[in-house]
């Protein structure tokens, strides 16, 4: 019987009466691929989770728990896929640490609407990251995956668990939102 010598799979035989049955199953990723994945991605990975928090050290235990699950779950990732794996790892945790301090954190009411003074005006960076900062974490996720990262409408759809449908419509209205909010006299350069 022959027997398949690709490195990537594993051969296992099942004996059913006089016949044999080959069944191939992929080895996932490798130790080499996680720590290829770990050197390419690290930094795409904390800079979407920091611009959502907003805070290095929250975002950086998010991440180092992204790739702690990627590794603890590392036989049943496809290194081909790892990129997405990790990022759907990383938004789920992000959305779950934010969950966990909104129940910490006591509720603050929102005061007066806040207006950039003249010298914020000056720094397009600063006024883009409020305008990001008032869209809804999903409506900020969504910019941040697709005009960030680069990502497709069906790839941001398995990230965040929504169909490519719904990723159109709510990115549209992110938009619709920061075009509003960087329109806006008091905020014009």
């Amino acid at each position: 019987m022959p027997v398949c010598n690709i490195p990537s799979l594993k051969t296992y035989y099942l004996y059913s009466t006089n016949d044999y049955y080959l069944y191939h199953t992929r080895l996932f990723m490798t130790e080499r691929e996680y720590n290829e994945c770990v050197t390419q991605y690290a930094d795409n990975v904390y800079r979407f989770i920091l611009k959502n928090l907003r805070h290095e050290e929250d975002a950086r235990d998010v991440v180092q728990t992204a790739f702690e699950k990627m590794w603890r779950n590392r036989d049943e990732v496809d290194a081909a896929k790892s990129k997405s794996y990790l990022f759907t790892v990383a938004y789920h945790q992000m959305i779950d640490h934010i969950r966990k301090v909104k129940r910490i954190q006591l509720r603050e009411e929102f005061g007066e609407e806040l207006k950039v003074d003249n010298k914020q005006a000056n720094n397009l960076k600063k006024i883009l990251n409020e305008a990001l900062q008032r869209l809804n974490e999903t409506q900020r996720s969504l910019v941040l995956l697709k005009d960030y990262e680069g990502y497709n409408y069906e790839e941001i759809g398995q990230i965040m668990n929504l169909n490519p449908s719904q990723v159109k419509v709510y990115l549209h209205r992110a938009r619709v939102q920061l075009k509003e909010y960087l329109v806006k006299m008091e905020n014009v350069i």
